[in-house]
């Protein structure tokens, strides 16, 4: 069936059938320009109003480092420190502020996000998420790989990297070149028969 998708089969392998979740990382460097490259790239996937609320916060001294470990699960402090590059994504439950002042669709949307806080968090957590996803293709793109994990001390995370309160972590996420033994082994996927159905 990949012959029924625009892109090649290349590719295709590059962002999904061999991209896997890595745990152990090389020493090569990942740079400013390589995420850069990739933010500006994933930065046009779709939002919901266009309302972009993803933030991210790359964690390059090794104080912020130490700091961010304490707060990893057990079985992910390790990879989270030797990681070429950790980024901790967060959904900004403020994003309206960063809406043009013109909004160009649905007005009636923007006064409800300026005036209703469950929904600003409702919607910045799901558009969020949507957001990371498309920032793990982007490093695949790349030719990085991604290490994405939720085991953490959510709370602990949000206080430390974001006293604001107006963000919520979502996922901290460990980049770089695969390292030796960076897979564990791949578990199955539904096929589209049981996933998919027709109305």
């Amino acid at each position: 069936m990949s012959d029924a998708l625009v892109l090649d089969a290349a590719a295709q392998d590059l962002l999904f059938r061999e991209a896997r979740t890595a745990n152990t990382f090389t020493d090569e460097p990942v740079s400013d320009e390589q995420i850069q490259a990739i933010y500006d790239l994933v930065k046009f996937g779709p939002t919901a109003f266009n309302q972009q609320p993803l933030r991210i916060v790359l964690v390059r001294s090794a104080e912020a480092r130490e700091r961010l470990v304490g707060h990893m699960a057990d079985g992910n402090k390790a990879k989270t420190a030797t990681a070429p590059l950790v980024a901790v994504v967060a959904a900004d439950h403020e994003f309206h502020e960063e809406l043009p002042a013109q909004f160009p669709a649905f007005p009636q949307a923007k006064d409800l996000f300026f005036t209703e806080r469950p929904v600003r968090e409702a919607s910045s957590s799901f558009n969020a998420a949507l957001q990371v996803g498309y920032f793990v293709v982007g490093i695949r793109a790349a030719g990085l790989a991604a290490g994405p994990m939720t085991g953490f001390d959510a709370a602990g995370i949000n206080k430390d990297f974001f006293p604001d309160g107006d963000h919520s972590v979502l996922a901290v996420i460990n980049i770089g070149k695969p390292g030796e033994d960076a897979w564990y082994p791949r578990n199955p996927r539904l096929t589209f028969d049981e996933a998919v159905t027709t109305v």
